[in-house]
């Protein structure tokens, strides 16, 4: 399908696919261990408590289009540990389709262990994701893609990905990316993107451009897709589209842990996308919905409702950079 002739900010969910969403992508396992604060260098503290919690990129993603009423499907792989029991019994109670989930044997699940700093919310992550979990093109077929409306996809399998991505391309599927470091081959996969979501770092390590407007440009320009945007962390999110920048502002929350908001933006911009709302709202309403997550541990600690992201929204104090709104269309 011509790259003219693709949605440039939205798409329609269709009554005819088996799914509205499918993601291809991460899950983790985190242990999470709450202290006072972080030490410095070489120093040392109690920690208050200690959880398991299920996270990862793309199945958190997926857990929020559920949860916000999305027909939702999850391609991934699972460990046969402990962990990876955590994390596929909370992938069961969450109401996605795991018909292509795919459980290692003798293989650990990916982990992390979360440092999270309880006077600001702030976390360190320490992560592991063993070569037994890598998915292969080969285990993707075209049936598993060409089921659903949308694409959602990280970078870390980017063979895996980029064929997902490929076979939505053909099949004139948006495919929507959430990329926070640079993969070996992402180059192949960027051209086949509609919607990239990056993280605050990536778009001047991909272009070397510390400007965000310029990088986001840059990238944009260079690989043709609709829409190019990153997030801000509790500030934001910026976004390029039809020539044209968009910033929304953070939303202000007692915050308990940052753990997973990046993750439930996207899922949140996934249900925006396929609601065609306009690209500021749905900047808008995926900041209230990773705000909302914050107030909670765990990155998957409190997805929202659709309703309470709009009360956040209509009520809401918020955060932005002034220097960052001063140059952008502020939604």
């Amino acid at each position: 399908m011509d790259r003219a002739r693709r949605p440039s900010v939205s798409v329609a969910r269709d009554s005819e696919k088996a799914f509205d969403v499918v993601g291809v992508g991460l899950n983790a396992t985190d242990t999470m261990l709450v202290v006072p604060h972080f030490p410095a260098y070489g120093g040392k503290v109690p920690f208050l408590s200690e959880t398991y919690s299920p996270g990862g990129q793309v199945a958190s993603a997926m857990v929020v289009c559920a949860k916000l009423g999305l027909r939702a499907k999850y391609i991934g792989t699972i460990g046969d540990d402990e962990r990876g029991r955590i994390q596929m019994e909370s992938l069961l109670g969450s109401g996605i389709n795991l018909d292509h989930v795919q459980q290692r044997r003798n293989c650990p699940n990916q982990s992390a262990y979360i440092i999270i700093d309880q006077s600001t919310g702030e976390r360190t992550v320490f992560w592991s994701r063993p070569d037994c979990l890598r998915i292969t093109p080969a285990e993707i077929s075209t049936e598993q893609v060409s089921c659903a409306s949308l694409l959602h996809i990280d970078g870390h399998d980017t063979p895996a990905v980029e064929h997902a991505a490929r076979i939505a391309h053909a099949n004139g599927i948006p495919v929507t990316v959430d990329v926070d470091t640079i993969y070996p081959g992402f180059d192949r996969v960027l051209p086949l993107v509609d919607y990239l979501i990056a993280s605050s770092e990536f778009p001047a390590r991909w272009t070397r451009i510390e400007d965000p407007f310029d990088a986001l440009a840059a990238i944009q320009e260079q690989h043709g897709m609709p829409v190019a945007a990153m997030t801000l962390g509790a500030h934001g999110a910026l976004a390029r589209a039809e020539g044209r920048y968009f910033y929304s502002p953070g939303f202000v929350v007692d915050c308990v842990d940052t753990t997973g908001a990046g993750d439930v933006f996207h899922g949140a911009f996934c249900y925006s996308v396929l609601q065609k709302m306009p690209l500021a709202a749905a900047l808008e309403f995926s900041n209230a919905m990773a705000a909302l997550n914050c107030t909670a541990t765990g990155a998957r600690g409190h997805i929202a409702t659709a309703e309470e992201a709009r009360h956040l929204i209509a009520r809401g104090e918020r955060r932005g950079r002034p220097e960052i709104a001063g140059r952008a269309r502020v939604g």
